[in-house]
């Protein structure tokens, strides 16, 4: 089911064949005529399937331009910490940055109804128009602003399993005690079992399962397991609990955009399309392999939680607490809009889906 699933989740994507996805190459001539400009990209980690997507946008950007307009992209935190991105935006150290809303949320209320626990967003497709909902929201705009920041698009996350160490889990109950890497509404969701919820970038994962500072981490299936190495410290991972996602868009600097000329704007548009396709199929190819090897694997196992279990801990962590969101921030930002925009794109972008590919849950 878990293998039927990761290939589907990629809906509208495609599915790619080979471990790395290929860029294109130039297809010839310059395309896009315009002035020269280099901007700079602030990424952690490493490449990997989460940034197949602004490596799409740089490469194809600099030959549809003829290497006029540059992305360079600076992976481990080189120019700013993962925390810090949203900082250094609006200030204008950089031109273009990605972040996690929910490593702030204070920073950006209104994107953090997207990380709530158990939201009914079956596969990629479906999230990036749930996720463009409420991007172009003018609370979403408003809030970042604030920040001389404008959203460009979505670095789409799969949904979050744990990995962690120790004897596995049998039953949810077993998380009780449990320190969890929990990000957003995942970490309202673990308090609700009894875990104790903790936030920390990725680049602090490996460090802290392997020193025993939390006893799991909550990590999107499977590429990030793999990406972040705890696939080579870990003892088990799960593989059912789907518990949500976190949302991590791409922003540029408002000024800098602002001063773009035309044509590289609409470029920008233009190369959407292929940048989320390039994302998806790095992570169905990066899920083939993953998969193949953890099985292959005697000491990581994998482990399935019971059905039922899971149905009651989706029933106690997932409306309540997209309502205890939704109490805490009346008056604050436009809460329960926001959640009905989420609930209501889904549905249609979902029933599209069905529509075209047939029902897949």
């Amino acid at each position: 089911m878990r293998k039927s699933l990761i290939a589907l989740s990629v809906l509208g994507f495609g599915v790619a064949s080979i471990a790395e996805v290929s860029l294109p190459t130039a297809a010839g001539a310059q395309e896009v005529k315009g002035p020269k400009i280099t901007w700079r990209m602030s990424l952690w980690g490493k490449r990997r399937a989460f940034t197949e997507a602004p490596e799409y946008t740089a490469k194809t950007i600099s030959e549809k331009t003829g290497g006029n307009f540059n992305i360079k992209l600076y992976y481990g935190q080189q120019l700013s910490k993962s925390k810090e991105n949203l900082d250094g935006i609006s200030v204008g150290a950089f031109e273009m940055a990605s972040f996690c809303a929910a490593y702030h949320p204070g920073k950006n209320q209104p994107l953090n109804v997207l990380d709530l626990p158990f939201l009914p967003i079956p596969n990629l497709d479906v999230q990036r128009k749930v996720h463009d909902a409420i991007y172009n929201h003018p609370a979403s705009t408003k809030a970042l602003a604030k920040w001389n920041a404008k959203i460009y698009m979505s670095m789409m996350l799969p949904q979050y399993e744990y990995i962690g160490r120790g004897t596995p889990p049998t039953k949810v109950s077993d998380f009780k005690g449990k320190r969890l890497r929990a990000l957003g509404g995942m970490g309202r969701a673990a308090k609700a079992i009894g875990a104790v919820p903790t936030t920390m970038p990725a680049s602090e994962t490996y460090t802290a399962l392997q020193r025993g500072t939390v006893d799991a981490i909550g990590f999107p299936f499977t590429y990030t397991f793999a990406a972040y190495k705890l696939d080579e410290i870990g003892d088990w991972y799960t593989t059912n609990m789907s518990l949500g996602s976190v949302n991590c868009p791409i922003v540029f600097n408002i000024d800098s955009y602002n001063a773009l000329p035309d044509q590289y704007k609409k470029l920008l548009e233009d190369v959407k399309d292929g940048s989320y396709k390039a994302q998806g199929e790095a992570y169905a190819a990066k899920d083939k392999i993953n998969l193949a090897k953890w099985e292959a694997n005697p000491k990581l196992k994998a482990v399935k939680m019971p059905e039922d279990e899971m149905a009651a801990f989706r029933k106690m962590a997932g409306m309540p607490l997209w309502k205890q969101w939704v109490k805490e921030n009346e008056g604050k930002i436009p809460a329960q809009e926001l959640l009905d925009i989420v609930l209501k794109t889904e549905k249609a972008a979902d029933y599209c889906t069905v529509m075209i590919y047939g029902r897949w849950m």
